[in-house]
C-alpha cells in the first residue's frame, strides 16, 4: 500500500474515532468533550490504524 494511502486512511481513521468519541460524550454528560481528550482519542486511533496498515504490506 501506497505512502499516500495509509496517510489518507489513517486520517479518516482518526477524524471518524474523534467524531464517535465526542458523540458518545455528548450523549453521557451532556456537554463538549475537552479538546485534550478529542486528540488523545485521535492519536491513539491514527497510531493503531498506520501500524495494522503497515503490517498489511
Amino acid at each position: 500500500m501506497t505512502l499516500g494511502k495509509r496517510l489518507l486512511i489513517t486520517l479518516a481513521a482518526m477524524v471518524a474515532a474523534s467524531f464517535i468519541v465526542g458523540l458518545l460524550w455528548r450523549g453521557a454528560f451532556d456537554a463538549r468533550i475537552p479538546s485534550y481528550l478529542s486528540g488523545l482519542v485521535g492519536g491513539l486511533s491514527a497510531l493503531s490504524a498506520w501500524e495494522f496498515l503497515r503490517s498489511k504490506k
